[in-house]
């Protein structure tokens, strides 16, 4: 549930200290609200799947860890246990305005989390605008070419710290994480379009949809460091540079109560005649995990336990089809 306990967080570590707002530029506004309704809602609130997050304990303490410690959070497991979610879950109780997401994929390069800038765009609006007064042409403002990225939007001087998901760094180049220490150290980078205008302020774009902010001498700075979360599925190592800075929190594969939470807080409580087909299909999922070996997503329960609650576990091809289909390992080729 969501509630203000983000106002009782302690002041950051005097190592882990940044700035303040007074001297740091204009103290930013809270994050526009969770879109709730809406096309954007699921991109950008996803309030149903927060909502439904069930943490165990040692998860709470850990991220918790991550909010007093201002340290990025680097969550692993297994596809679909939750990890991206717990980033959604954070934001939603301690009303941290819409995660700020930056899928990342083999040719992600630091920059994409930062800064885009449309110079084509500029130089070709540039040519086709016309003289003023008969002067020299102007070129448009750099602010209309400019927008910050996700982490970018994050290290700006919120007054609450952003929540920021880098989702999937085990798929990015060799040298993102490396790439990714010097921001995480000092809380800030510079945008050199923005510096060779000189120390005066530039509106430019933010990650959040319809937003603007001011950046001033081309220097973004955060005031409190961003709660960024870093999820990996557990498919390469990383350096240890990157490891010391973060706190660590491996996401087991969920216990039968834990996943009867779960599912109770996605689709309501049991309805069914005899009132155990939910549990005879937990129970199998569980076997599936621990005896066979097979990796099997969260999301897959959900899907073969609404199916089947829609007629499909009421005759015995129904029940091949949730079995074989929908409850089909991911390590199964």
């Amino acid at each position: 549930m969501p509630h203000e306990g983000i106002g009782d967080l302690p002041p950051a570590p005097a190592w882990r200290t940044f700035g303040d707002w007074t001297g740091n530029g204009e103290e930013l506004p809270p994050p526009p609200a969770e879109e709730t309704t809406g096309p954007t809602a699921r991109r950008l609130g996803r309030t149903r799947q927060a909502t439904a997050y069930q943490a165990d304990e040692r998860e709470i303490h850990l991220v918790n860890l991550a909010l007093h410690l201002r340290r990025p959070l680097l969550i692993t497991g297994k596809p679909g246990v939750g990890k991206s979610t717990l980033a959604y879950a954070v934001a939603h109780e301690l009303g941290l305005g819409p995660v700020l997401r930056w899928p990342v994929s083999s040719r992600s390069a630091l920059r994409d989390g930062l800064y885009t800038y449309d110079a084509i765009g500029r130089l070709h609006e540039a040519g086709l605008s016309a003289p003023q007064d008969g002067g020299e042409r102007q070129p448009p403002a750099i602010g209309r070419f400019l927008r910050l990225g996700p982490l970018g939007t994050a290290l700006l001087p919120w007054r609450t710290p952003r929540v920021v998901l880098i989702d999937e760094i085990d798929k990015s180049d060799i040298d993102l994480p490396n790439d990714l220490l010097n921001v995480f150290e000092e809380g800030e980078f510079e945008i050199p379009e923005l510096q060779r205008l000189g120390p005066g302020p530039q509106e430019v774009a933010t990650a959040d949809p319809g937003s603007t902010t001011v950046v001033r001498g081309g220097q973004v700075r955060c005031a409190d460091f961003p709660l960024v979360v870093l999820t990996s599925n557990g498919e390469r190592e990383f350096p240890s540079a990157l490891l010391r800075r973060c706190v660590r929190l491996e996401i087991q594969p969920p216990t039968e109560d834990r996943l009867a939470a779960m599912v109770a807080a996605h689709l309501g409580s049991d309805e069914s005649a005899d009132g155990l087909q939910r549990a005879e299909l937990i129970t199998e999922f569980l076997r599936r995990q621990r005896e066979d070996g097979a990796e099997l997503a969260n999301d897959q329960l959900l899907n073969a336990l609404l199916m089947a609650e829609r007629g499909l576990w009421g005759s015995r091809p129904g029940r091949g089809v949730i079995h074989d289909v929908l409850l089909r390992p991911l390590n199964e080729s």
